[in-house]
């Protein structure tokens, strides 16, 4: 009787089993193949896992430049607050805020569009001295999007104003910190906490200013502005960090820190931090961010013919919290 020398008894006709320590070469790469798979698992968990973890802390609203607006809107967490089906517009709906394309950033961006003689606040007949076109965080945002008293906000987004951009020495917000109403209704929300305002001041330049509403004094003062000329018509980059304070009021409640710099050549062109400002809105449960154009309109739209149509364009929203 011949033996096989390194051969295993082969039942049922099966090929015979390698001695041991001779694999052939399939059985090599899968064993390479799954060795490979195990260590790249290991990889996500050490590596991969903790990244996808941070990156659902950042919140973030970029064009794409397909489908509509309001609905990368809405699926990012955001809200929008627009004019779309007001007067002249009841019959025949304008979609406000929309995705075109920019030839200075060579991508699609938010193009915010207003109508001077035209559009009022969100369709309410009541109101009549001024008009909106908003993105925003509210009440349905996911959490990491609002803040609750002591917790901090890191926003960043790009904007361009358009050049000749008209303004009046009344209010026209393009940025605003501002809190949510509480069930009762009793919150302090009448005024925004912190705004980035473009006016028109009484010797005729146009300034651009951060204003901040003290809720002790109840005044809306101006803390820091530049001139309005130097962000027409060009890129800006934004970030704002705000870590805000208590609903008790009291100084020295939270801190905030802002900075402008224009993309084109990285200039800096405004910058404010303080450790010194009260930072909540009394009762307020959230404090949350807006963006866009709320502007005053006079009383019963006496200063319309002061200002114009206008597009302010934006993208790259992001709300990083902590």
């Amino acid at each position: 009787m011949k033996i096989l020398v390194g051969l295993r008894p082969n039942p049922a006709g099966r090929r015979p089993a390698p001695a041991k320590g001779h694999y052939p070469l399939e059985s090599r790469v899968n064993y390479f193949w799954k060795f490979l798979c195990k260590i790249c698992f290991v990889l996500f968990l050490l590596v991969g896992f903790p990244l996808s973890v941070f990156a659902k802390d950042a919140n973030t609203l970029v064009a794409a430049g397909k489908g509509e607006a309001y609905d990368l809107i809405e699926a990012a967490g955001f809200g929008y607050e627009v004019p779309d089906n007001s007067r002249e517009h009841k019959q025949n709906p304008v979609r406000h805020i929309k995705q075109v394309y920019d030839n200075d950033l060579k991508t699609y961006v938010f193009a915010f569009q207003i109508h001077a003689l035209i559009d009022d606040d969100r369709g309410i007949k009541s109101v009549t001295d001024r008009q909106r076109v908003e993105v925003k965080t509210y009440d349905k945002s996911p959490a990491s999007m609002t803040a609750k008293e002591g917790e901090t906000l890191l926003m960043r987004w790009k904007m361009r104003l358009p050049l000749g951009f008209k303004v009046t020495n009344k209010f026209c917000h393009l940025h605003q910190l501002k809190g949510t109403d509480n069930r009762k209704g009793t919150a302090d929300v009448k005024h925004p906490l912190i705004t980035l305002t473009a006016c028109e001041k009484k010797n005729g330049s146009k300034q651009f200013e951060l204003r901040y509403f003290n809720r002790k004094n109840r005044k809306m003062t101006v803390v820091k502005s530049a001139n309005l000329e130097e962000f027409l018509g060009k890129w800006v980059e934004i970030t704002e960090k705000v870590t805000f304070g208590v609903n008790k009021p009291q100084n020295h409640n939270g801190s905030y820190s802002i900075k402008i710099t224009r993309l084109r050549d990285n200039k800096e062109l405004f910058s404010y931090s303080s450790d010194e400002l009260d930072l909540w809105q009394t009762d307020s449960p959230v404090l949350r961010p807006k963006w866009g154009i709320y502007r005053s309109l006079g009383e019963n739209r006496s200063l319309e013919n002061m200002l114009r149509d206008e597009e302010i364009r934006f993208n790259e929203f992001s709300i990083t919290k902590s």
